[in-house]
């Protein structure tokens, strides 16, 4: 029998055919080596969201009256104000200097194409597009070599965050810096990649580290702002700045704040509500304001609600026949959501594919090698949009196209995004047109230009797309998906549009079927619902699309579900993150709490010595460990066959050996010490444990232990060093949590007495002293042990949390499952019938593969 490992908390259970690692060992306390005693850390943790209700915070809340409530609310809102206006000038910040770098590489290609047609130097342009787009694509590789969580989109981590998982450096200012910088040369350098994505991501992290007034980066620079220094609140303000960076990219408030809660945040309230879509309201109007005075040059016009707006969707003028959509056409909308479903299901699993393999082969080498495996997608796009352009592209008329709505959303005409490249003066080129643009003025080409491609050239261009957006996503650069799936969607969409038109004769408005498509490509990608049809209707600025968009991406999501699952979701769980879905399997309640706890305890006394507390922090890798005391009185009983103290747990008594000697052992050793309080505890615990004589004052008895509810026990070792499996499964008295950061806190402070005096002596740290380092708390590896005496003692007792969640051993896995998503807990405590603890029951332990695990193992016992 063997133990796997955890990058959690705890370890899992045991499974035959297994084999422990020298960290599995280490912990278990089997294998003591010098250089196997300090374990790697773990990369992933979970966030602490439940308030430890201590003395501490007790006392802050004793001292907050109603002034000082309405002033920690004020603050907190001016705080999601703040995020909401820095959101916004970020997303002009990108959006400029996206625009500037765009219009640049476009302008002097686009006269080297026209020169070069004449005088036969196209491979001059060629060279002149690669140049530009390779040294933009190495600069945002550079960015993601500074800090690599910067790659990619974002959107994976930050919803990995909020369901409650801490990921190292996603919240970073430097990771900030980086996202922000690197994504405007990747979408300047020409890849199939949005700004959308990084700016969700970016919102996050600016939602994160304002509050904070502080970072890592410049961590000389100090503010004394004792607001907001927990897991809890941060967690608040990284959902409203992922708003706000939703509402800034597509104008979409509404869009951002039920992006928070769909996709992102595991555990919400009212009040939090309100103040997301504040934080977005102030995103979206900030860039309003900015963008509609820089572009319009009409300051307080609010014409340009976000980064991506799709624009007016409406009929010529005068034109009665012109409708929308129809009833009828609700029919080819749900068969696009189909085939949305299923080209979404194919492109995810593409790309999961593409990403097994940089795992595999790309990314265990040196970094470089991810630089040139970017500069390689660069060459390839580059090369064959100019080829597509100059082969595949079809010299159409000047004057067949007419536009539904001729601005775009900036300040140039429609028209005049229209390329003539390789065709003559009076003829245009509709490939071109789509690839020698900004992807916004793609988009809005294929939603408003009335029969400018031809089914050859949407079809060639919906299949590149498809293909290069596939194996861009992943590179290590910035990158978001939204764009390119709604530019592939868009093109799938008029594709459908032209054949109904051109082949069945029917009366349509393409641009539509256009919109159509985008969705139900996107939904087929991500899977969103509720948020995206809320933020597509709010780009589009049309209401009448709200069910025609709603049923194609609950069909899209529908369909694709069946293949797979969306690809943040895959991503997710690539990295083994631990995601913890809305709700479990209806057969997981099969189980209990204790069939999927952690039994494996390595817990602390109310009253520990340092020594002990070294050895236990620096030879585990849990977070959190047990207060608790011995039960020595029940542990008697159930030796004679008493069964109540252990019926909610399913082990025999064979399991279960007697303590005596350990305590005898123990007790030995406290009387040599000079303390006559440590000479005399055991004879004090015994007596306590003894019954009483009859006649003796109940009440009296009662009132003595009120003073001392914790027994004085100061074990010289770790628990978990030298006891068997078997000594670990022993009647504990549960008495409360404490954080490996607060022991750790206590250390470096040294809050503890000599064994010479009374615990009163001790050194007590305010709330403020106990959260001043958050959240970067010392590490136990760090702690110079020279400082510390070994023999002194620690009370953790005012530090604990006395009253945390806990369940029963009996409690059903959808119990347990909602109790711990809800309430975004870290650990829960399995407590029995009479309060001693059995097990505890962490993230891990509730992942899907853990419980099918644990299932799969149920079927099998019974």
């Amino acid at each position: 029998m063997a133990c796997c490992g955890n990058c959690f908390c705890c370890q899992c259970c045991c499974r035959e055919g297994e084999t422990r690692t020298p960290e599995e060992l280490t912990i278990l306390g089997e294998l003591r080596d010098e250089e196997d005693e300090i374990l790697p850390r773990k990369d992933y943790e979970s966030l602490d969201y439940d308030r430890c209700i201590n003395e501490p915070y007790v006392e802050v809340l004793e001292g907050m009256d109603n002034r000082k409530a309405k002033k920690y609310e004020a603050v907190r809102w001016i705080m999601v104000f703040t995020i909401g206006v820095t959101v916004g000038l970020v997303g002009l910040f990108v959006d400029f200097f996206v625009r500037l770098f765009t219009k640049v590489k476009f302008t002097l290609v686009g006269d080297s194409v026209e020169k070069c047609t004449e005088k036969g130097c196209l491979p001059l342009s060629l060279l002149e597009l690669l140049a530009f787009n390779m040294t933009f694509v190495f600069i945002a590789s550079v960015f993601v070599l500074i800090e690599p969580v910067a790659a990619g989109s974002g959107i994976p981590e930050i919803k990995s965050y909020l369901n409650g998982v801490k990921i190292p450096g996603i919240v970073r200012l430097r990771t900030f810096l980086c996202k922000a910088a690197g994504v405007l040369f990747s979408v300047a350098g020409g890849l199939f990649v949005g700004k959308e994505g990084p700016m969700i991501h970016s919102g996050a992290i600016v939602g994160a580290g304002l509050p904070q007034f502080q970072s890592i980066t410049f961590r000389r620079i100090k503010f004394d702002f004792p607001y907001f220094r927990s897991d809890r609140d941060k967690r608040d303000f990284v959902s409203a700045g992922a708003a706000a960076g939703v509402a800034a990219a597509f104008g979409a408030p509404i869009g951002g704040t039920l992006f928070s809660l769909e996709e992102g945040s595991s555990f919400w309230n009212q009040a939090l509500t309100w103040k997301v879509l504040f934080c977005s309201m102030s995103a979206t109007f900030t860039l309003n304001f900015f963008r509609s005075g820089i572009n319009f040059n009409k300051w307080g016009s609010f014409q340009l609600p976000g980064l991506l707006n799709f624009g007016e969707f409406k009929c010529q003028d005068g034109d009665k026949n012109c409708h929308l959509w129809t009833v009828v056409d609700l029919a080819f909308f749900v068969l696009m959501g189909v085939v949305g479903g299923l080209l979404g299901a194919l492109f995810n699993c593409m790309n999961k594919c593409l990403a097994k393999y940089r795992i595999r082969h790309i990314h265990p080498k040196a970094k470089f090698i991810r630089v040139l495996e970017s500069l390689l997608v660069t060459m390839v796009t580059t090369v064959v949009i100019f080829a597509a352009s100059m082969l595949l592209g079809e010299c159409r008329d000047l004057s067949s196209p007419t536009t539904h709505n001729s601005t775009l959303s900036g300040s140039e005409d429609i028209n005049s995004t229209i390329r003539q490249f390789f065709c003559s003066n009076k003829t245009y080129n509709d490939m071109a047109t789509l690839f020698f643009n900004p992807q916004e003025a793609a988009i809005h080409q294929l939603f408003h230009q009335d029969g400018t491609f031809s089914p050859v050239t949407l079809s060639v261009f919906f299949l590149l797309y498809f293909l290069l957006a596939c194996w861009t996503y992943g590179v290590s650069v910035p990158s978001g998906l939204f764009v390119p799936s709604l530019l592939c969607g868009a093109a799938f969409g008029r594709l459908v549009a032209n054949i109904l038109k051109v082949k069945l004769g029917m009366d349509i408005y393409s641009g539509t079927f256009a919109l159509i498509g985008a969705a139900a490509f996107l939904g087929g990608v991500v899977r969103m619902t509720i948020s995206l049809t809320v933020i597509l209707i709010e780009s589009t600025n049309e209401i009448t699309y709200g069910l025609p968009i709603m049923i194609t991406l609950m069909v899209a999501k529908w369909t694709g579900d069946f293949f797979n699952k969306g690809i943040y979701d895959i991503h997710i769980e690539l990295r083994g993150v631990p995601l913890l879905e809305w709700e479990t399997e209806v057969e997981m309640d099969k189980l209990t709490a204790s069939d999927i706890m952690e039994p494996n305890l390595t817990y602390v006394y109310p009253h520990t010595r340092v020594q002990s507390l070294v050895s236990i922090l620096r030879t585990t890798v849990y977070h959190a460990f047990p207060v608790v005391t011995e039960n020595r009185q029940n542990e008697r009983d159930f030796m004679k066959g008493n069964i109540l103290v252990s019926n909610n747990i399913r082990f025999k008594k064979s399991t279960v050996v007697s303590r005596a000697g350990e305590q005898r052992r123990r007790c030995q050793s406290m009387k040599s010490y000079p303390s006559s309080e440590l000479r005399n505890v055991c004879d004090e615990q015994s007596a306590v444990v003894e019954p009483a004589e009859e006649g003796e004052d109940l009440l009296q008895q009662m009132l003595e232990r009120r003073h001392a509810p914790y027994p004085n026990l100061y074990p010289d070792q770790s628990p978990s060093e030298e006891w068997t499996m078997e000594e670990r499964f022993r009647p504990l008295t549960f008495h409360g949590l404490i954080l490996r950061s607060q022991l750790v806190n206590l250390l470096i402070r040294g809050v503890c007495y000599a064994e010479n005096q009374s615990s009163a002596t001790q050194p007590r740290l305010s709330f403020a002293e106990m959260t001043e380092d958050y959240p970067r708390y010392p590490d136990i590896h760090d702690l110079d042990l020279a400082l510390l005496n070994p023999r002194m003692i620690v009370d953790v007792t005012p530090y604990m949390n006395p009253c945390p969640y806990t369940v029963s051993p009996n409690t059903r896995i959808s119990q347990v499952f909602n109790l711990f998503r809800t309430m975004g807990l870290r650990h829960l405590p399995v407590v029995n019938a009479v309060g001693e603890i059995v097990g505890i029951i962490t993230r891990h332990n509730l992942t899907h593969e853990f419980l099918v695990a644990k299932l799969r193992q149920h079927y099998i016992t019974v």
